[in-house]
This record gives C-alpha cells, sequence and structure tokens, in this order.
C-alpha cells in the first residue's frame, strides 16, 4: 500500500512531507500535493509531518475520502514532482 494525500491538503499545499520523503514521489498541483504511489514505499515519514493531517496509508483512507487514491494516481500522471519546502497557500 502507498500513502495517500486526501482533502486536508486541498487549498493550503503545506510541503514539510516533501522534504522528508526518501523516494521523491510527491508531485504538485495547483490546490494540493498528490503522491505517486508506484514511487512510494510507505514508510510513513510524511504522515506525522503534515500539519493538516492529509496523509494516509491507503488502508487506512477515511471512506468520505477514498476517491483520493485514485485522484493522486491520475494527477501524477501529468503533475511535476517536487522536493523542496515552499511557502504553503493558506
Amino acid at each position: 500500500m502507498a500513502s495517500v494525500v486526501a482533502e486536508p491538503c486541498v487549498g493550503c499545499k503545506y510541503t514539510d512531507c516533501v522534504v522528508v520523503c526518501p523516494c521523491e514521489c510527491f508531485h504538485e498541483g495547483p490546490d494540493m500535493l498528490f503522491i505517486r504511489a508506484a514511487d512510494c514505499i510507505d514508510c510513513e515519514a510524511c504522515v506525522p509531518e503534515c500539519p493538516v493531517e492529509a496523509i494516509f496509508d491507503e488502508a487506512d483512507l477515511p471512506d468520505k475520502w477514498r476517491h483520493f487514491a485514485a485522484l493522486n494516481i491520475e494527477s501524477c500522471r501529468s503533475l511535476p514532482v517536487i522536493t523542496e519546502k515552499r511557502a504553503p497557500t493558506a
């Protein structure tokens, strides 16, 4: 299983999680970040770094945000990788 970025990230885009990722699997969209599941090693280093608690193991993703698993996969196909901390949008 991979980690998934869900609803709480929409509109804030904190990047604290990005700098601890050993696999560079975060991608930046206009309103939120996404994790490329194929690159994620499920180390969960990013989970405690997210100040809005938006990152979940796919198995623990709340039902109301289950669609974010597919959204992360789809979005990573066209969005650039992000590896550096930036100012949040919130």
